[in-house]
């Protein structure tokens, strides 16, 4: 496989900014694996830490922590003297990733949909209404980011922590790459509403509907946001 190096910027990439409220090392490594899942660091390319701390606005140390924390999750590979490199997936992984997470989300999120209150549930409107948000300004790693608190929020009412770390690390390994595509069709923020309606239908325990919404969008996230088709 061919290699590009990214000693330098061959265009400004969509990260977001830091802020102080975490370590800058958690806090990096967070938006760097957003920006991993949403197509902006692609694979076979090199980032250098420097050339990604200017990006960010920090040094290079937290950057250079942050890629040997997605290193150990697999997301990517030390490229010796140069920076790191984003490891790519198949399609197969990606059908493969996508089957996991209905055999899980699926029945867990009706589960979720029988047993929670209403005051339980309405905190995640503020995710998805800033999913919808993010979609509008075509922020995709926003975007990807408050998806993940969504539906990772939502599996935290069922119970089980083991479930919740299964399904975030099945999201880290998955590509987005179809998510600009939807942006240039203006698509985005109609994906993006599908999680109000869940909730909807959530609190007002309408099981059969909760099963087919998140059947329905997480079949999106495989056919429209992974392939933009």
């Amino acid at each position: 496989m061919n290699t590009e190096s990214m000693e330098s910027p061959g265009g400004t990439l969509n990260l977001p900014s830091v802020q102080e409220r975490r370590s800058l090392r958690e806090q990096v490594t967070h938006a760097l694996r957003a920006a991993l899942v949403a197509g902006e660091l692609r694979p076979g390319i090199v980032y250098s830490a420097p050339v990604l701390a200017g990006e960010f606005g920090v040094s290079a140390t937290p950057v250079r922590e942050a890629m040997l924390d997605l290193a150990k999750e697999g997301l990517v590979e030390v490229v010796r003297n140069k920076g790191f490199r984003v490891i790519g997936l198949t399609e197969q992984d990606l059908d493969d990733f996508t089957e996991i997470r209905e055999l899980i989300e699926i029945p867990a999120t009706v589960r979720v949909a029988e047993t929670a209150t209403p005051e339980q549930l309405e905190p995640l409107r503020a995710h998805a209404r800033a999913i919808v948000k993010a979609a509008r300004k075509g922020d995709l790693v926003a975007y990807i980011e408050s998806d993940r608190q969504f539906h990772l929020g939502l599996l935290a009412l069922h119970g089980n922590r083991h479930l919740v770390d299964t399904v975030r690390e099945l999201r880290s390994r998955s590509r987005l790459y179809g998510l600009n595509a939807l942006v240039s069709a203006g698509r985005l923020v109609e994906s993006a509403e599908e999680h109000e309606r869940l909730l909807d239908a959530m609190i007002a325990r309408d099981l059969t509907a909760v099963e087919h919404l998140i059947a329905e969008h997480l079949g999106h996230v495989r056919r429209l946001w992974a392939q933009g088709d």
